[in-house]
């Protein structure tokens, strides 16, 4: 990769995980897009001392580009401008106009605040409104300006820094500001057109594709050329390649090697997800859930893309048995004859919840996630489904899941989406 970036997201916060990082991703992906290769995303909490040792780190690396993220407010934890700029070795300077800009941004969200002219406010401006020697400003899109300080060459050299505000929304509306700046602009200059390609599985183990690879390897030249990582989530398995777009042939012969071994299990070669193909099969049809030990999460996923309420009709989370008779109508006979975990009760509830919410296509799930509840003939782990489509048999099937109650509820909400998609790809 011919332009390499760091990050460094800051905040004990974040450190500490009383705050969850949205800022590193959705940094390494922007800068994906623009051909840049982030080799390291680290966490540092609000000491100087802990934060010059990861620049230092970073800059060791050979980075082009240290992006940070977090410490420009006005408290005294806010440290991360003049950590940087004693790295760098700039003065910090105090830039009168965007002091009184910072004052007009706070007298218009807080135009009562009495100490806006002086007092603990002003002095807190005062310290936001401070920029390296040399460095840019970049507007604030809350209270809070970034900054963009150039590189600087010779026997040690420093990279180019971004510094930018720690709230997600201001860094994000930030962005296009410090990516349009000069010192950024000429790092960008240098990158490479790269292009990233998802191919997602389901049903394929990790294993397996480590073997393909290596015959892939071993078969396709430049191989090499490609970067390839693999992610097993949710019970699909994710491979995502980076490479130059000069060497998309290379990686076109990958695909049709992946597609030769495991082209039944490769759901998708353009990065679509399970969600995205079963609005597409959907093609205009409604659906509903029936649920028990996924509790509602099938419907979660449903209903969370936006739109969603133009082909989800609801569902209905049927925990006890009692629920299951009264609220989708399955039979209480069946429920004392097979049990609540059967295909019989699975079907019965795809078919009650397509009948009471009247949807064209029913999903269900009836299982024991654990940890307690097993039986010898019906372990820990054992789910039934059923897909009721109208005008269609009831479709049934029985798996069992690994693993503790959280990873036994999330692989079977992943196993009900691929069931419907297969379903109403059957015909």
């Amino acid at each position: 990769m011919s332009v390499r970036a760091g990050i460094v997201v800051t905040g004990t916060e974040v450190l500490t995980g009383r705050i969850a990082d949205q800022n590193g991703p959705w940094l390494s992906q922007q800068l994906l897009k623009l051909g840049v290769d982030v080799a390291h995303i680290t966490i540092c909490g609000d000491r100087p001392a802990d934060l010059i040792a990861q620049l230092r780190f970073l800059a060791d690396q050979g980075v082009d580009l240290i992006v940070t993220s977090g410490g420009l407010g006005p408290t005294a934890d806010d440290l991360t401008v003049a950590t940087v700029a004693d790295f760098c070795n700039r003065e910090l300077l105090l830039d009168p106009e965007l002091e009184e800009h910072i004052a007009g941004v706070i007298g218009r969200f807080r135009p009562n605040t009495p100490d806006l002219d002086a007092g603990p406010t002003r002095i807190g401006i005062r310290k936001q409104a401070q920029v390296p020697a040399g460095a840019t400003a970049l507007p604030p899109t809350g209270t809070a300006p970034g900054v963009v300080i150039p590189a600087v060459g010779g026997d040690r050299p420093i990279p180019t820094f971004v510094i930018l505000p720690g709230p997600p929304g201001e860094l994000q509306a930030m962005w296009p500001s410090a990516v349009t700046s000069p010192a950024v602009a000429e790092v960008l200059s240098r990158a490479d057109d790269l292009q990233q390609e998802t191919v997602r599985a389901y049903g394929l183990h990790e294993a397996q594709l480590a073997e393909t690879l290596r015959r892939a390897e071993a078969e396709i030249a430049d191989f090499d050329r490609l970067e390839i990582t693999t992610c097993l989530r949710g019970g699909e398995l994710d491979m995502v390649t980076r490479f130059a777009s000069g060497d998309a042939d290379v990686y076109r012969r990958l695909l049709g090697v992946l597609t030769e071994y495991h082209g039944r299990q490769i759901f998708s070669t353009d990065g679509s997800t399970i969600d995205d193909q079963l609005i597409d099969v959907l093609d205009g049809r409604s659906i509903a859930t029936a649920e028990s030990c996924t509790g509602g999460l099938v419907a979660a996923r449903l209903t969370a893309r936006p739109g969603s309420s133009a082909y989800v009709m609801g569902g209905v989370v049927s925990y006890s048995n009692d629920a299951k008779s009264d609220l989708i109508d399955v039979p209480a006979e069946m429920i004392a004859a097979h049990g609540a975990v059967s295909e019989q009760v699975a079907a019965a509830m795809a078919e009650g919840v397509r009948r009471r919410l009247e949807a064209d296509v029913a999903v269900s799930t009836t299982g024991i996630a654990g940890p307690d509840g097993g039986t010898d003939t019906k372990p820990v782990g054992t789910v039934c489904f059923g897909v009721a489509i109208d005008g269609r048999p009831t479709y049934t099937v029985t798996r069992r899941f690994p693993g503790d109650r959280e990873r036994v509820r999330t692989l079977t909400t992943t196993a009900a989406l691929h069931l419907v998609v297969a379903q109403l790809k059957r015909y």
